[in-house]
Parts: C-alpha cells; sequence; structure tokens
C-alpha cells in the first residue's frame, strides 16, 4: 500500500469542521440529558433509510419507509419496497458490524442487496462506470484491481493512528464510491459504512440522520464527488462530509427538548454517571451543581425509599449506591 494512501490532505477547514463537530458534541454531554428515547431512534433511522434510498432513485415517501418500518402492508414498486425492507434489516445490524474488518462491509452488503442481484456479498468480477445521461460521470477502476484497493482501504481502516475518526469516515466513505467494489449498492454501502464508524466514534451519531442532510445537498454530493475524482485526492469530499455532520449535528440538538427536571430525572442521570460506584451527597451536588442541598436530600432520600437506591453508613458518613 502507498505510504500516502488513500490520497487526501488535512487543511485547516477540516481541522476547524472537526472542532466544531466535537464541540457541539460536548454541548450535548454537558446538557447532563439521559440518552435520547428509542423514539428518537426510530425516527432517525426512518430519515436515514429513507434518504439513503431516495438518493438513488427509490420512489417510496418517508411515510411508507415507516409503514414498512413498523411491518405495515406497502403498495408500490416491489424493488422499491424489497430494497427498504433490506436496508431496515441492514441498519438493524449496525452494531454488529466491525468497520476495519473487509468481511463485515461483505455481510451488509449481502443483507443491503439480497434479492435485488445475483452477486450480493461479493466483489463484482466486470468493469463498470456510472453514466450521467450518454456520458460517464465515473469510470471505475477494472475489477481486477478491487480487491487490491479494498486490501489498502481496510488496512487504512485498520491504522492505529490519530487520525479523527470523521475524517477517517468521510474517507472511506469516499473511497467505496471511487472503487465501487460492488455491481450494485455502492452508494448506500459508502454512506452507511460512514455511519458504522461515526457510531464508533460517538453514540449519539444514532440518532443523527446525516444522510438526510446529503439529500439535501444531493446535487453538491456528485458535484464534489467528481471533482474529488477529477483531481485524485478526497480532500474536498471531506470538507463536504464534515460540513454536511455538522449541520446535521446542530439540527439535532436545536431540535432536542429540555426535559423537565424532577428527583427521578436526576437520579437517572447520577445513575449513569456513578454506575455501581458508591457515592456521598456531597458527590451528587458535585455531579448536579445547580441544585441545592436540601433537594440533593430530598433526591436520595426518595431513591432509598422507591428502591433506587441503598444507603450505608449515618449522617455525614452516609454513602449510597446504585
Amino acid at each position: 500500500m502507498p505510504e500516502k494512501y488513500p490520497p487526501f490532505q488535512i487543511t485547516a477547514e477540516i481541522l476547524n469542521l472537526c472542532a466544531e463537530i466535537n464541540r457541539l458534541l460536548g454541548q450535548f454531554e454537558g446538557l447532563k440529558m439521559p440518552v435520547p428515547q428509542p423514539q428518537l431512534r426510530r425516527q432517525s433511522r426512518i430519515k436515514t433509510i429513507f434518504s439513503s434510498l431516495a438518493i438513488e432513485g427509490n420512489r417510496l415517501t418517508e411515510k411508507q419507509v415507516t409503514d414498512l418500518i413498523n411491518n405495515r402492508r406497502v403498495i408500490g414498486p416491489q424493488k422499491d419496497i424489497l430494497e427498504v425492507k433490506n436496508a431496515i434489516k441492514a441498519y438493524d445490524l449496525i452494531h454488529t458490524y466491525k468497520y476495519s474488518q473487509f468481511g463485515s462491509l461483505l455481510k451488509a452488503h449481502q443483507v443491503m442487496l439480497n434479492g435485488l442481484t445475483e452477486d450480493a456479498g461479493s466483489l463484482r468480477i466486470r468493469n463498470v462506470g456510472i453514466f450521467k445521461g450518454d456520458e460517464v460521470a465515473h469510470l471505475a477502476p477494472k475489477y481486477q484491481l478491487v480487491p487490491k484497493l479494498m486490501g489498502d482501504l481496510f488496512a487504512f481502516l485498520k491504522r492505529r493512528d490519530n487520525l479523527n475518526p470523521l475524517i477517517r469516515s468521510s474517507v472511506s466513505h469516499y473511497e467505496l464510491e471511487f472503487i465501487h467494489p460492488f455491481s450494485d449498492g455502492n452508494g448506500r454501502m459508502g454512506r452507511l459504512w460512514q455511519t458504522v464508524i461515526l457510531l464508533k466514534y460517538h453514540p449519539l451519531f444514532e440518532y443523527i440522520p446525516v444522510e438526510s442532510i446529503v439529500r439535501e445537498k444531493q446535487k453538491e454530493y456528485y458535484k464534489i464527488l467528481a471533482q474529488a475524482d477529477k483531481v485524485g485526492d478526497s480532500t474536498r469530499f471531506i470538507e463536504f462530509m464534515l460540513k454536511v455532520i455538522f449541520q446535521a449535528a446542530r439540527e439535532f440538538l436545536a431540535n432536542l427538548k429540555p426535559q423537565t427536571e424532577t428527583a427521578k430525572t436526576r437520579l437517572k442521570l447520577a445513575g449513569e454517571h456513578f454506575q455501581k460506584n458508591p457515592f456521598s451527597r456531597k458527590d451528587y451536588l458535585a455531579f448536579h451543581k445547580n441544585i441545592s442541598t436540601a433537594t440533593a436530600s430530598r433526591d436520595l432520600l426518595f431513591g432509598v425509599k422507591q428502591k433506587i437506591l441503598k444507603r450505608s453508613g449515618a449522617r455525614a458518613l452516609t454513602i449510597y449506591q446504585f
């Protein structure tokens, strides 16, 4: 593998965007909000699947995708319905994928393209090109080169270096689009694999439908891909995807509704923080900095009465444990 593979530069804009995205993720952590509810995960999954498939011409509406996720009957083109059903299964398995294992990508492709192509889960064995009208928009590398290129890509994904996963995920997305390793489904696999890497970086990405912003900027997405192909370098595409991730994260945080604080919600957050470790009222106050000593005492008493907490010791030496 060439030392500088894949070819890209880390620009000031890339570093700035990474810092801004990390700042947004830090804002969420600073809110001391519980992990978002399953309903938010479901909404994100619907938008993700609808957007990623719509980019490639799937004609089902967001409501129809929602109905399929909810196991309701949908009337529409059978190929489009199967694409959505397969994508639902593929995204349901997202926590089982290992982003640096080539076999894991093949497994995901097998699920995503099952029944849609005869070679689901296998690399292509013919040359392919992407056409825009009568013109070739992208001529993928010859099929004989694909195994070597994929080996190089996954060697890059296995590297234990300090490259920010936000950058690594964007490089992976571009390279899967460029190499075009499969006869079909390369776009949705590139977007899926970026999400797999982002999820490993921060669990909040399960609730942020990055693909919905890609769909909004679809023309620019393909334009930047073409520009990156032309210069043989993914820097512009990385910058574009980081802007997309930043916008998606910012919109997600803007739409979060703060929960009304109660003893129960404060104890839930404290439980996530302290886990099974013993703590004192002083520790509880240090975690919940904006409550009074009296409120902390009431919370802890409520926790003991509800059998959420175990209490030992007395007075100033009292210790609590979830």
